[in-house]
């Protein structure tokens, strides 16, 4: 049975893959090269120093989780298009159950950092979005 960390990130990451079109991946390196659709990566971030109820012992987590979302096009517009639409898919996709089917008590995302990548050999640029999604959630065990 997975620690409640880990099936927060899972649930999580079940979620992301509804985002019509594009490839979701866990924990994987940076490609040079963007599917069709675009490419969501789920980093799993730093769950923080936890706020701690005495009785029962209860650890409160507001987990950073972080997307990485990618976008590759040869024209500037055609990028920045791109990226917007799997943005405005993700925020639908996450706004639909903001408790992760019980996995955790709320969820909520800040607003994207985006950039243009260089891809070596001249190739197109990669347009480049970081979201930040905070996970809260309790748990009896800060391992378990």
């Amino acid at each position: 049975m997975p620690s409640r960390r880990e099936s927060v990130l899972q649930a999580l990451l079940a979620v992301l893959t509804t985002v019509p079109g594009a490839t979701v991946e866990r924990e994987t390196a940076i490609p040079e090269r963007v599917p069709q659709g675009g490419l969501i990566i789920l980093r799993d971030g730093d769950p923080g120093t936890p706020e701690v109820i005495l009785s029962p012992l209860t650890y409160l987590y507001d987990h950073a989780a972080r997307l990485e979302v990618f976008a590759q096009a040869g024209q500037p517009a055609a990028r920045a298009i791109a990226i917007d639409g799997l943005l405005r898919a993700i925020g639908t996709a996450l706004v639909t159950d903001r408790s992760l089917g019980g996995n955790c008590d709320w969820l909520a995302w800040a607003a994207p950092a985006v950039e243009d990548l260089p891809v070596a050999g001249g190739g197109s640029p990669i347009r480049a979005a970081t979201v930040i999604v905070t996970l809260s959630y309790s748990t009896a065990d800060p391992l378990g």
